[in-house]
């Protein structure tokens, strides 16, 4: 094929090689003052900046006194709103001058994030494309997701705004819009249109293909022509007028797309559809037009390369959106609407309406609005839906309820404690989002292949084309290969192959209670050979109860009855914090017995607490600090073997009773140590606890290697300890002592139940408070990698099999065609095989 460029007659092949290598400069210098432009914008006269870290007045003076000092600043700070007015001179100090010297005096300028929804993108090229374009804008990190066609985009307040970063797509060659709850609703229904449009236009070019597909199959069937002259079975005028509709009307979004992708200085997919359908109309018109019947015609390769694409883009659409499948029942899940209590009566309003501290009401079989704190009532809640646990959850006064979870038989009464994007729910589906949107490491070397790709297939289309007219002979022959290696090509596979599996494994995690932070996270999990377990609220229940109470024989007569020693321990706990106080509390409480009156409480940290209940001078503390009292030594050995804390109360020095308190282990603990070990995964408990206590619940939980007395701090070195072998370490905890930890760990796991630090720290949240949580995280990211694996393996081998024999001759257009639209179907269905995965009930 030859086109006419710059009043000269050059090759097609030789065009594409032109354009997509980057010499055409002419071409591209707007795009190229453009991109310059997005890091050279003149700043604007007045801009507000967000700073944290300010915590008072003086702050704010400081920030100023800073700014203020710069050549060409005028500033002033609002503590209320933590933000910061900055005028420039035009010859004065820089944008990020300012915010270095804010950074500089010890306070921060957080970045925003926003997502965009992307319009235009055909295959990986476009999205390997668009990324690098955002990332050149200064104070921009991009992340380009090609399977969802959304941009996940980080930035710096008052180096780039919104507006920046669409103006950088637009200059890429692409349209943007900004995603909010309402705009998703938006989209949706866009896609669904833009679906049901295609569709149409898939079916009016199968139509006017079939014919011509159906005549080169008859041909074949009656085998070649014995005179050496092609024998049409339908007139040359009529293929041309069913090819033409299909080559530039159903077809125009290639010429459209490659003419974007060009202009934007890269080549994708759509490029190589052009060239290669263009090549094969052009020279079937020529033929046709000039009446050269000794010529063969291509029309039907022409058109049906185009509807074969067209088809497997119908058919990938149709299964990418399958792959967000599990966000979108997340956010179909929370009621419309709900019962609220207003001036004494009930209301029933928009279920946005309800605000923090709105006391609503939940009937039998209704969904709970929002998070909330059951104030009356008691009912089972089914919370399987965030969880992943099918066994309903008792709740009764004091409990918590969360937004979208199905009431059981009872009544609930509540107060909102959560509301809008601060529920449990808005939560899940938040990291969800930011999870399908991550980009995996082992992405890396499919965007760097998608890079270059469409530049090195136009090149081969060009040497095939050469080679085989120079050394054939044969013009057409030629021509119909080199199409047949620029239809087959497909960079589209590579591009999919990640983004897929890591949107299929989030939704399946976040049905199983499993949150993955980001797809980096969910491969390092796969790595995991170590993994360090918190004793406490992990392995345990979190939750110390009195065991045992042992009245001791006194001197001068009976022995304590043991609920006196109890009701007397409970006593001197009345002004205690401690875990273990709150422990016999509870004991007394569930008992019913009542509280005795104290005074003159004293508190020795370390030791124990004093006070006098009736006249009697009462001690409760560790048997250490009873030095002289006489304590049966085999009954606390045995209640220490056990894993139980003791605790002794005395009078005047004279010990009266024993109490043991203890976390219990969880049921589901053993089980769930046991199948770690089997996936290869050793286990490791640290505790602050003695070594006795400490072992006996690693005993108990069938782990063998445990770290007694480890304070928070050396948690995060007992991380570093075990990393220095080369293992990859994960670390499972649920307090704020542990998110030192966390973040150590090459992986870090929180529980769902514990504090916001450690669920910050930490790279997977675990929505239910289960150590079966962690294997399933695990078996996953192994699922989910070995998934991606897969998907690479078939998308390399498919372009390094199919160009080759698509070159050397061996493939006609029309077949070459079908196995590109196959392709990127084909890896996006092996993603969705993900949707078996379950995580394994008896792992809870």
């Amino acid at each position: 094929m030859t086109v006419v460029f710059r009043g000269r007659r050059v090759s097609g092949g030789i065009l594409c090689v032109y354009f997509a290598v980057g010499r055409f400069r002419g071409g591209l210098a707007r795009v190229q003052a453009l991109k310059m432009s997005s890091s050279a914008v003149s700043p604007p006269a007045r801009f507000d900046l967000p700073v944290d870290g300010m915590t008072c007045a003086a702050c704010a003076a400081r920030i100023e006194k800073v700014l203020n000092r710069l050549p060409g600043v005028t500033a002033s700070v609002n503590l209320a709103s933590e933000r910061v007015s900055v005028g420039l001179a035009s010859s004065g100090a820089s944008v990020r001058e300012v915010v270095a010297a804010i950074e500089k005096a010890g306070f921060e300028v957080p970045p925003r994030t926003l997502e965009l929804s992307i319009e235009g993108m055909s295959c990986a090229a476009c999205a390997a494309r668009l990324e690098k374009a955002l990332n050149r804008v200064d104070g921009v990190e991009a992340a380009v997701n090609f399977a969802s066609e959304r941009a996940r985009v980080r930035y710096r307040p008052g180096i780039a705004d919104p507006g920046r970063v669409i103006e950088a797509v637009a200059g890429a060659g692409f349209s943007a819009r900004l995603l909010d709850e309402h705009s998703r609703e938006e989209e949706k229904a866009r896609k669904l249109a833009a679906h049901r449009a295609e569709l149409r236009r898939f079916w009016i070019a199968a139509a006017l293909t079939l014919p011509l597909v159906a005549q080169m199959a008859a041909m074949f069937g009656d085998g070649a022509s014995h005179d050496g002259v092609p024998h049409d079975l339908l007139p040359r005028w009529l293929q041309l007028l069913l090819a033409t509709p299909v080559q530039f009307w159903i077809g125009g979004r290639f010429y459209g797309g490659g003419w974007r992708a060009l202009r934007g200085g890269g080549a994708n997919m759509d490029v190589l559809v052009a060239l290669g359908t263009s090549a094969a109309y052009v020279f079937s018109l020529a033929v046709t037009v000039g009446g050269l019947s000794a010529l063969p015609v291509y029309f039907e390769a022409s058109a049906a390369v185009i509807t074969l694409v067209l088809l497997g883009k119908l058919l990938e659409s149709r299964a990418k959106a399958r792959t967000t499948a599990a966000i979108e029942a997340l956010m179909r899940l929370q009621p419309r609407t709900a019962r609220v209590e207003r001036d004494g009566r009930l209301v029933e309003i928009d279920a946005a309406l309800i605000g923090p501290g709105d006391v609503f009401i939940v009937r039998p079989g209704e969904s709970v609005p929002v998070d909330g704190e059951v104030l009356d009532g008691a009912s089972s809640v089914n919370e399987a839906m965030l969880t992943g646990e099918s066994m309903p959850v008792d709740k009764r006064a004091g409990g918590r309820v969360f937004a979208a979870t199905a009431n059981g038989e009872g009544m609930l009464r509540c107060r909102a404690t959560g509301v809008g994007e601060h529920t449990l729910l808005a939560g899940i589906i938040r990291r969800v989002a930011e999870a399908q949107g991550s980009k995996a490491p082992v992405q890396r070397l499919a965007d760097r292949v998608a890079a270059i790709f469409v530049p090195v297939v136009c090149g081969i289309a060009l040497l095939t084309f050469a080679g085989w007219w120079f050394c054939g002979g044969a013009f057409d022959a030629a021509l119909i290969n080199a199409v047949a290696v620029l239809v087959i090509a497909c960079p589209c596979a590579l591009g999919l192959a990640t983004p897929t599996a890591i949107m299929v494994g989030a939704g399946q995690g976040a049905r199983a209670g499993i949150l993955v932070k980001n797809a980096e996270a969910l491969e390092r999990a796969e790595k995991t050979r170590v993994l360090a377990v918190d004793k406490t609220g992990t392995l345990t229940r979190g939750e110390p109860e009195v065991t045992d109470v042992t009245p001791l024989a006194l001197p001068a007569g009976e022995a304590l009855p043991a609920s006196e020693a109890l009701a007397l321990a409970a006593g001197l706990e009345q002004g205690s914090e401690h875990p273990l106080a709150k422990a016999i509390l509870r004991a007394v409480r569930n008992k019913g017995m009542a509280l005795p009156e104290l005074a003159g409480f004293k508190a020795t940290p370390g030791a124990g607490v004093a006070g006098v209940i009736g006249g009697r001078s009462l001690r409760l503390g560790m048997p250490d600090w009873f030095p002289g009292a006489a304590l049966p030594a085999e009954r606390l050995a045995a209640l220490r073997n056990e894993g139980k804390t003791v605790v002794v109360l005395a009078e005047e020095g004279v010990a009266l009773a024993m109490l043991a308190i203890a976390d219990p282990l969880r049921d589901s603990s053993p089980a769930a140590v046991a199948r770690l070990e089997a996936m290869g995964v050793r286990v490791v408990m640290l505790t602050g606890d003695n070594p006795v206590t400490a072992a006996a619940i690693a005993r108990r939980a069938g782990i063998g290697d445990f770290r007694a007395g480890v304070s928070p701090a050396g948690k995060a070195d007992a991380i570093d300890d075990l990393k220095s072998g080369g293992n990859v370490v994960a670390m499972v905890g649920d307090g704020i002592n542990d998110a030192p930890a966390l973040a150590t760990a090459d992986v870090g796991f929180a529980m769902g139940a514990g504090s916001d630090a450690a669920i910050e720290a930490a790279d997977i949240t675990l929505v239910r408070g289960d150590l079966g949580g962690v294997a399933d995280a695990i078996a996953l990211s192994r699922a989910t990698l070995g998934k991606i694996r897969q998907n690479l393996f078939w998308a390399f081998i498919y372009n390094l099999l199919g160009i080759p024999l698509a070159a050397l001759g061996w493939l006609n257009p029309v077949v070459a065609g079908a196995a590109m639209a196959l392709s990127s179907v084909s890896v996006v269905s092996n993603s969705l095989l993900l949707k078996r995965w379950k995580a394994r009930p008896n792992a809870r």
